[in-house]
């Protein structure tokens, strides 16, 4: 599974804190998704930090 951050992101740092292996935070201050498959061992804590995206910005693609 893949995901995306779309352009209702606040910035607050939440998914990149749940699980930095998918996401990152840009220089503009807002976050985005690595170009990458979730595997197995990191994939419950990408559903988590969606999940808990206080402004549903992260959608899987």
């Amino acid at each position: 599974m893949k995901y995306y951050v779309n352009e209702d992101c606040i910035g607050c740092g939440a998914c990149n804190d749940t699980c930095p292996e998918i996401f990152e935070m840009t220089e503009q201050g807002t976050a985005q998704a690595l170009n990458i498959e979730a595997t197995d061992a990191i994939g419950d804590r990408a559903e988590r930090a969606m999940a808990e995206c206080p402004v549903n910005a992260i959608e899987q693609i």
